[in-house]
């Protein structure tokens, strides 16, 4: 785990003062690898590239950036898991020098060239520079979860880890409106889309080529829902449970101890419990948990303990308050680069910082919601389809309906949703599914008086949404894949993010064993009255991995994610310090944003509403780059590397 950053003049020219150019983003992305760092440049300044060193695998001889001996050079973020494989497999064709996985790219790319991607298991984000064609190859892994950030300025290619490296290049810092609206009602940016204009995303499964002047784009992976109706639910769950179990041998290859984060959920429970139980070494293993000390609403950290307990593991704990919100939440910010998803960057933030005191690497549950479908909305928006075909006699139309009857067991889980359920209802019902699922995720509603729509354009992210959520690899007849699609492809990206960025912040290598292309591709194949039989969220690994959890976990209804208490705080402790911050003189005079109304919601957003927090994530984010042009160019002029 890495930082990488680089720059190539497309029309291959010389490129001044390419390395203090280099060093200036090293120095941006310093706290992604405090291990080491590196920069190479090709003999005629035409490309270079800059690394930070979080040393995991070949802590003697993987330093970075590393040339091959045909010429190809390689700056590489992630962890390849089958580098050992790879290696064997490659040794005939290529002698290698180090035992680091980075070296296992190169070895890959000379013999399969672009194809290499397809032989790459694990998390990666890298670009190599091919001195044979004199061309640059950029690929980033199958989720999305190491980060690839580009922009494109004046025939220069300049990418990196984290956006913020590439703001010293460009012409001004300004926001992209139609990505702004995308935020205003995802809290995401869809497709390659930033709030930064001129900063693009290199997709999740996308390689990226410049070959004589010309910049081509491609995906190589997709998940295809196509539906396997000859197995049983017995084979689902143990070809599951064999391959969670194998992603996770594979997640705990590492020359340095391995940890795991706890949430008190199924997913963290899950991976940690596995984890602990398969390790190699006499070491107690070691997890971390965070938890807030405001009642059980907000502290879920007997479950973790449950966990820790159950596999005899050391379980440390950090408890928040509101004045780590304050102290840390421009911090939580810049190191996101931009807001995205919800307040649990914050507790991420801390508990990572908490992790990295004790370990280099952990392992996560990120994944198993967009996967087997762990999101209470679907709940929400299956009940009214039932309720649909209940009315219009259509209920036995299809194997992917689940009846009402089975369903109202499991309501009980939308007893803290009783705003989302009158907001759902209030309008459109029975509408197309693609319709009631936007109306279900659509946060902009909430912010009709505090955004001014007119000054955005006249871009719809609800036609863009029906282009994700309709997509061709979709079967037309399940709603619950059209669903967790939709979020596969969309909210998960947002929350790697999170997971890199509060991770990184601290040193901290963090990987997710559930986003395995095998076992994707698998959950992908299995018909939605498997994954959720009965109206129950993630039924098809709650019945594989159930003997990895106490039952404490096992019979749980009131899982919630993480809560934040920020409301809670907003009408108490926190309440001077986000008015001040919407108050100043600067936020007063933001484009798009009418500030007297937002002063005036302030009071009345409900326990686990978003609009304050999406809006001050905003604002913060503003006075973090905004506000700060004269900073980021400035680190151009600096002689210091000249």
């Amino acid at each position: 785990m890495c930082g990488i950053a680089g720059i190539f003049n497309i029309s291959r020219e010389t490129y001044p003062h390419l390395n203090q150019h280099l060093h200036v983003m090293n120095q941006i992305q310093s706290h992604r690898g405090p291990d080491g760092e590196g920069i190479w440049s090709n003999e005629k300044s035409q490309v270079g590239f800059a690394h930070r060193r979080l040393s995991i695998i070949d802590i003697a001889t993987g330093q970075q950036p590393m040339v091959a001996p045909n010429g190809n050079a390689i700056c590489y973020n992630g962890e390849i898991y089958n580098y050992i494989e790879l290696r064997e497999e490659l040794k005939a064709d290529y002698q290698f020098i180090t035992t680091s996985d980075t070296e296992v790219i190169l070895a890959a790319y000379q013999k399969w060239g672009k194809d290499c991607v397809n032989h790459l298991r694990g998390m990666f984000a890298f670009a190599i520079w091919d001195e044979k064609n004199q061309s640059l190859f950029c690929a980033r892994d199958r989720f999305g979860i190491k980060p690839f950030y580009y922009a494109i300025v004046n025939n220069n290619f300049y990418f990196a880890s984290e956006a913020k490296t590439l703001l010293p290049f460009l012409p001004s810092i300004e926001t992209d409106t139609e990505a702004l609206k995308d935020y205003f009602v995802f809290q995401l940016c869809l497709y390659e889309k930033t709030l930064f204009k001129g900063v693009n995303e290199l997709l999740r499964s996308h390689h990226l080529t410049i070959e004589n002047g010309n910049v081509t784009k491609k995906c190589y992976w997709e998940v295809y829902y196509d539906l396997d109706w000859d197995h049983t639910s017995k084979y689902f769950q143990e070809k599951l449970q064999s391959l969670i179990e194998d992603s996770i041998k594979y997640h705990l290859r590492s020359d340095v101890p391995v940890g795991a984060y706890v949430s008190g959920g199924f997913d963290s429970s899950i991976v940690a419990s596995v984890a602990a139980r398969v390790q190699s070494g006499n070491e107690k293993f070691q997890a971390f948990t965070g938890k807030f000390d405001l009642g059980e609403l907000y502290d879920e950290s007997e479950y973790a303990q449950a966990v820790a307990d159950m596999r005899d593991m050391t379980l440390h704990q950090v408890s928040m308050n509101s004045k780590d919100f304050t102290d840390s939440i421009n911090k939580v910010i810049y190191h996101l680069d931009y807001p995205v998803a919800g307040p649990g960057s914050f507790p991420q933030y801390h508990v990572s910082k908490l992790a990295a005191k004790h370990r280099k690497v952990v392992l996560g549950g990120q994944g198993g919601d967009e996967i087997f479908g762990g999101y209470t909305r679907y709940l929400v928006a299956y009940f009214e389809q039932c309720i649909k075909g209940a009315i219009e006699g259509t209920l036995s139309n299809g194997n992917y309906i689940v009846t009402y009857e089975s369903i109202i067991p499991n309501l009980v889980s939308l007893k803290n949703y009783k705003p989302l359920l009158k907001k759902f209802w209030k309008q459109g019902l029975f509408e197309d599914l693609d319709s009631r699922y936007y109306h279900l995720i659509n946060r902009a509603p909430s912010l009709e008086g505090e955004v001014k729509w007119e000054e955005l354009g006249k871009y719809s992210p609800f036609e863009t949404f029906q282009k994700i959520f309709n997509g061709k690899n979709v079967g037309k007849e399940s709603y619950f894949d059209k669903m967790t699609h939709f979020d596969f492809k969309t909210l998960l990206p947002g929350l790697l993010q999170v997971e890199d960025r509060m991770s990184m912040a601290h040193g901290l290598e963090s990987r997710v064993p559930f986003l395995d292309h095998p076992i994707v591709e698998l959950a992908a194949s299995m018909p939605s009255n498997i994954k959720f039989k009965d109206g129950t969220l993630k039924k098809v690994l709650i019945n594989s991995m159930e003997h990895e959890l106490p039952e404490k976990i096992i019979n749980r209804k009131n899982k919630m994610g993480f809560p934040v208490p920020l409301n809670d705080w907003l009408k108490t402790d926190i309440k001077d310090f986000v008015f001040d911050i919407f108050n100043s003189q600067k936020a007063k005079e933001r484009p798009y944003f009418n500030n007297d109304r937002i002063l005036d919601g302030l009071a009345g957003e409900s326990r686990f509403g978003r609009k304050i927090w999406g809006l001050l994530s905003l604002e913060i984010w503003h006075q973090e780059f905004h506000d700060k042009q004269s900073y980021y160019k400035g680190l151009l002029e600096n002689t210091q590397y000249a």
